[in-house]
């Protein structure tokens, strides 16, 4: 009779280690997947969006965005382990696992607190800096990367200047002959292809935005640092739960012999 309830009891403990298995599995092939959209926003960020990093003093916003893809990549690994670690039922890989895991919690939540004191101090930086590197920096030498950056901004969010197309009053390179006597650069006009349109500042040939280029870029970065908040997040609610499916696997399981 014993033995027969100690048969029975091992039976449930295997079906319930074998349930387990499965489930971590699933959650590894989920994590793995979820490692890959972690990878691709820090990517996207830094490629399709660099030259707006161009125009920022802070490296916070593209710091972050490197901590996404470096926790993209180890969530990534960390996938292939999990499920090697479930299958074979190995004790030591499962802590490996669970180190590895606990490591990404811990990057996504040092980018969580970059993000939210880069989301504190963006309105003061835009204010400070972004007219005077339009203002100093626009079409000077070495400085392509800015007036690439500042062309790309103004023609994307539909916008003239930092505060307002009077900015670039006080432009270095508008007083210049360079210039050929424009009022504001060729990107801010509505038809850019046509050259020398920069020569009339008129609303209907130029971009009149209320609060110029810094709140069309602030509204921009805020949303884009919402997103990277919101996978932040997700993960790790997704890693919670992965870990505590490890500790209940790892505690069914047998130790392993030294």
């Amino acid at each position: 009779m014993f033995r027969q309830m100690g048969e029975n009891k091992e039976k449930n403990e295997t079906c319930g280690t074998i349930f387990l298995k499965y489930l971590l599995f699933t959650f590894n092939f989920l994590f793995w997947l979820a490692g890959g959209a972690v990878m691709a926003v820090g990517i996207w960020t830094l490629v399709e969006k660099s030259d707006y990093i161009s125009l920022l003093s802070s490296k916070i916003y593209a710091v972050s965005a490197y901590i996404l893809i470096m926790a993209g990549v180890i969530v990534m690994v960390t996938g292939v382990l999990g499920c090697c670690a479930t299958f074979k039922e190995q004790r030591r890989l499962l802590r490996v696992y669970f180190v590895l895991l606990l490591c990404i919690f811990l990057l996504e939540i040092l980018a969580g607190v970059l993000a939210y004191i880069y989301y504190q101090q963006l309105n003061e930086e835009l204010k400070e800096n972004l007219r005077e590197t339009m203002v100093q920096k626009y079409h000077q030498p070495e400085q392509d990367h800015v007036t690439k950056a500042v062309n790309k901004l103004q023609q994307e969010f539909k916008c003239c200047g930092s505060n307002g197309s009077f900015d670039w009053v006080e432009s270095v390179w508008i007083r210049s002959v360079e210039a050929d006597s424009r009022l504001v650069p060729d990107s801010c006009c509505k038809s850019p292809v046509i050259k020398l349109c920069g020569r009339r500042d008129h609303p209907s040939n130029i971009y009149k935005v209320e609060g110029g280029c810094i709140t069309k870029l602030e509204n921009f970065i805020l949303n884009h640092l919402q997103i990277i908040g919101a996978v932040g997040v997700g993960i790790a609610c997704v890693q919670i739960v992965g870990m505590f499916f490890t500790c209940c696997l790892y505690r069914s399981l047998k130790s392993e012999p030294y």
